[in-house]
């Protein structure tokens, strides 16, 4: 109990800190990129700072969920608040939308009309740089932290920011295009509004992306098939102990994962035997994941069951046989490499 109290604090220090770095770093960029795209003119950069700007609503939003998801279940949130995440998550994605679509309107608007500011080119390309910069710096380090945390809203801050670098890229390099084809006579000032509506496609993308990721979570989709593959394995690796199991079911909800599955054993188990052999079959799945919580629902095996288990000469899933046969025998599950595994079958749908 004691190291699950500790673990949770130290992820809630960690992650509280790589959201507080995003929200510092997003105000100085969207400060930055506002002035220097009003004092050169440049339609994409002014639609760098907007994206930016949203940068900054959607680093708030994941710094209060992750503080929210930290927070360990009370009586009136009995499975954690792990979920916060994924709506802040699905939040940010809303905002990204309508950022995107601003943008798109603006540049489109003015390559319909055909007009184009003449650009300063200097102050812009140095905001661009240095946006570049801080944002490799920030998004790795959150990418770091969601990774090792399991955090959607810090994963999907990483991601938004990762989508900025190349965006900021594009846009660097496209008033670089501008200002050197310019020396030579060449006016191609439309490349402006033609950028901006190449990162409003890329933040139309990372929103879908995002949108979809956290509406998972929310609507209690399976876990992944590695991850359901992995549950399987584990269970197939004690399967001496067992008859067999149906009804697996996961989900998850940010960075607690949960899993239950109903469990047929011999019908001449003690109810201590049971518990005994349930504690340790949950004890292992719990430690494929981080943050996992397991139940394990119990049923006895019908005659044609255990009969047919019997006949097979595996006398290990049930205990009273075994002593009948072999005398007193250690309890604790084991592993065997030399039985045939069940097929169990599982839900596809989440709990």
């Amino acid at each position: 109990m004691a190291t699950g109290t500790a673990a949770r604090s130290a992820r809630a220090i960690e992650t509280r800190r790589a959201a507080g770095l995003s929200v510092v770093s997003n105000t100085l960029l969207t400060v930055s990129k506002l002035v220097a795209g009003l004092a050169t003119g440049s339609i994409s950069v002014i639609s760098e700072a907007v994206h930016s700007g949203n940068d900054l609503v959607a680093a708030l939003l994941a710094f209060f969920s992750v503080r929210k998801s930290n927070e360990p279940a009370d009586e009136h949130h009995r499975y954690g608040h792990g979920k916060y995440e994924a709506l802040s998550g699905l939040i940010e994605a809303m905002l990204i939308v309508v950022a995107a679509l601003s943008i798109l309107y603006t540049a489109v608007r003015s390559m319909i009309k055909g007009q184009y500011e003449e650009l300063n080119h200097a102050p812009a390309l140095a905001v661009m740089a240095f946006s570049m910069v801080m944002n490799i710096i920030v998004s790795r380090t959150l990418y770091r932290v969601g990774r090792k945390h399991e955090s959607i809203a810090l994963e999907a801050d990483a991601a938004h920011l990762s989508t900025d670098v190349w965006t900021s890229a594009g846009v660097f390099v496209g008033l670089a295009l501008i200002y050197v084809l310019g020396l030579f006579g060449y006016d191609v000032h439309w490349l402006d509004p033609a950028l901006a509506v190449f990162v409003a496609a890329l933040v139309l993308t990372q929103g879908w992306r995002i949108s979809r990721d956290a509406l998972e979570q929310l609507l209690d989709s399976s876990l992944p098939i590695e991850d359901t593959q992995r549950i399987v394995g584990t269970l197939q690796e004690h399967y001496g102990r067992f008859v067999n199991f149906h009804r697996l079911r996961s989900r998850r909800a940010g960075h607690e994962r949960y899993i239950d599955l109903h469990l047929v054993v011999c019908d001449r188990m003690t109810v201590a035997e049971a518990h005994e052999f349930t504690d340790h079959l949950e004890a292992d799945l719990a430690g494929l994941f981080p943050s996992a919580q397991v139940l394990i629902h119990i049923e006895p095996c019908d005659d044609e069951e255990c009969r047919a288990k019997r006949v097979a000469g595996n006398w290990d899933f049930c205990v009273q046989e075994k002593k009948r046969a072999q005398g007193p025998t250690d309890l604790k599950p084991h592993r065997q490499s030399d039985t045939t595994p069940p097929g169990g079958t599982h839900d596809a749908a989440g709990a």
